[in-house]
């Protein structure tokens, strides 16, 4: 039997067409329905501030996060290891960040703001706020205290509310 050289490479290409095509499947469509969204309490932030996750896994990488927080909840000085990127949903809030020469922003319905990693910072929700927080690598909370020194979560959240 004689071998077709033409043949032997019109099948590789076949085969090297239909490997690239499996490779290139796309991954598949995430939607999360905001009715019945079950909203869970995260130990390291204040019971103000409910979390459920949208897509990924926050303990192993980037993901992405709906919260809901209170009118007057306050998440005290804090920094993370990721950068954070942040659209406000609904509600009005207040960013702070300890940068040099930086003002607090108030972050409405709509606003995206780009946190840092490790950019020391603080949230308070003036109405009910709802905002996705999508994360480039594992999710951490690291709160400070007036001298920018770590302390743990449960002495920062002590029931602090908006002045």
């Amino acid at each position: 039997m004689r071998c077709d050289h033409r043949s032997v490479a019109l099948f590789a290409c076949c085969l090297s067409i239909g490997a690239f095509a499996a490779a290139q499947s796309p991954e598949p469509m995430v939607f999360k329905p905001a009715v019945g969204t079950t909203m869970t309490h995260h130990p390291a932030l204040p019971a103000c501030a409910q979390l459920a996750v949208q897509e990924g896994d926050p303990s192993k990488g980037s993901s992405t996060i709906l919260m809901k927080a209170t009118a007057g909840c306050v998440i005290p000085w804090h920094f993370h290891t990721a950068k954070e990127r942040l659209v406000i949903v609904s509600g009005t809030a207040k960013g702070e960040m300890r940068m040099k020469d930086m003002k607090p922003l108030t972050l409405k319905a709509g606003d995206y703001l780009v946190l840092p990693a490790k950019e020391i910072h603080q949230f308070t929700a003036l109405t009910a706020v709802t905002l996705f927080n999508f994360t480039d690598t594992t999710f951490d909370i690291h709160y400070v205290d007036g001298a920018g020194k770590e302390i743990p979560p449960d002495q920062a959240v002590k029931t602090k509310k908006a002045k």
